[in-house]
């Protein structure tokens, strides 16, 4: 069981224009822990500072103060320690286009993170990982997909890849930003699906990153609001989206499409 906790971090930028310096501050005294078996939303606006907190965790940016913490302890970058941590702590990200290459098969952008984590395998138990990472996903027939290129696969299909090479360590924390925001809203409900079963079955901890109020009332367990780089609202998830209490959350709800709330007006008194 794995847990990941952000104390009081600040994230600074220093910004040049011509003979002016100032700082942008992008994350301002953010804290939260993620734990075993539980999915934390973070939600706000573009520039909200919600992809700059995914950096941090994952040691993409370092953070100007405050402390990254796994299973209560500070790892160092490099060597052992931080290979460790990056093998606990996976990233789906975005766009299932872009984080492919599309040169390789299926099997080779698994296969590769099986071989840095589990360096003791050999060839076929690789392959078994393969093709047993594949089936999680819900990619049948495996040995077909795991000869296959991006470009034979649909973005949902690209999505699943994205989301077995981030299982290919075995990880106790995923980080998911904006996954399904890429893809046709007829398949975005399985690919969600799917992390929340991974969420439960594998007690992963996930960070789901959203501007999808929707989403993050349905699929995860607690929400934290973002705003300026700071966290203005938290609470379980129903409470949050229901009874908001801070004016910017109250304003993202009332921004968020309710198609309930249109028939009722269609319909008249």
């Amino acid at each position: 069981m794995t847990t990941l906790e952000l104390r009081e971090v600040v994230k600074e930028y220093r910004l040049r224009s011509g003979l002016r310096h100032s700082t942008l501050r992008a994350v301002d005294d953010v804290s939260f822990t993620l734990e075993p078996g539980r999915t934390t939303a973070l939600v706000g606006q573009s520039g909200s500072g919600k992809s700059t907190v995914a950096k941090l965790l994952l040691r993409l940016e370092r953070p100007t103060s405050g402390r990254i913490l796994l299973d209560g302890k500070n790892l160092p970058e490099r060597g052992t320690a931080g290979r460790a941590y990056r093998g606990a702590v996976q990233m789906v990200f975005q766009d299932p286009f872009a984080s492919l290459n599309p040169y390789h098969t299926v099997a080779h952008h698994l296969a590769r993170p099986v071989t840095l984590h589990h360096p003791g395998l050999g060839r076929t138990a690789v392959l078994d990982r393969v093709h047993e990472l594949l089936a999680r996903v819900r990619l049948d027939p495996v040995e077909e997909f795991a000869q296959r290129r991006p470009h034979e696969l649909s973005g949902g299909q690209r999505q699943r890849v994205a989301i077995a090479r981030a299982l290919a360590p075995a990880p106790g924390i995923l980080i998911a930003d904006e996954p399904v925001s890429m893809l046709d809203v007829s398949i975005r409900l399985g690919v969600l699906n799917l992390l929340s079963e991974l969420q439960r079955e594998e007690q992963l901890g996930v960070l789901y990153i959203t501007h999808d109020l929707a989403t993050a009332r349905h699929f995860s367990d607690e929400i934290l609001v973002m705003y300026r780089g700071s966290v203005v609202e938290r609470g379980p998830a129903d409470d949050v989206i229901l009874d908001p209490q801070h004016e910017y959350t109250k304003l993202l709800r009332a921004a968020a499409p309710d198609p309930e709330r249109r028939l009722r007006e269609l319909a008249g008194p």
